[in-house]
């Protein structure tokens, strides 16, 4: 029988979808020291098939892919997966245009790549807690 490491099963699992390695490296380690589980991908593909093939509590994911729109990716998200939270991230600064576009296509959070990790942490727990 194979052995299951329980605790990785028990941990949330956290998708961060960036182009940039330093950044999805960053998230990654950062989530991992609080306790996630965390998958990153640098493409919406890599991303999609994460998301179909493992269970996957949140996803942060990057408005601004190089190989596709985010907010494309958000609306796929929520067209097979409604109930899967993400949140938006942006190397753009605040775009109130931006924000409002994807809280209706479905995003739970919108925030800067300059925003403190703690705060978004914090962001991240608040999101799996009304999950």
């Amino acid at each position: 029988m194979p052995f299951i490491d329980i605790g990785i099963l028990m941990k949330p699992h956290i998708l961060v979808v960036d182009d940039e390695e330093p950044i999805r490296s960053l998230l990654a380690d950062f989530f991992r020291k609080h306790g996630y589980n965390v998958s990153t991908s640098a493409t919406a593909d890599e991303a999609r098939n994460i998301i179909e093939t493992q269970s996957v509590n949140l996803v942060i994911l990057d408005i601004a892919l190089s190989d596709e729109d985010g907010l494309e990716i958000l609306g796929w998200i929520k067209s097979y997966f409604s109930n899967l939270p993400v949140i938006m991230l942006t190397g753009m600064g605040f775009d109130d245009e931006l924000l409002q576009e994807a809280l209706k296509k479905g995003a739970s959070g919108y925030v800067s790549k300059t925003l403190p990790l703690n705060q978004l942490l914090m962001e991240v727990h608040r999101i799996l807690k009304s999950a």
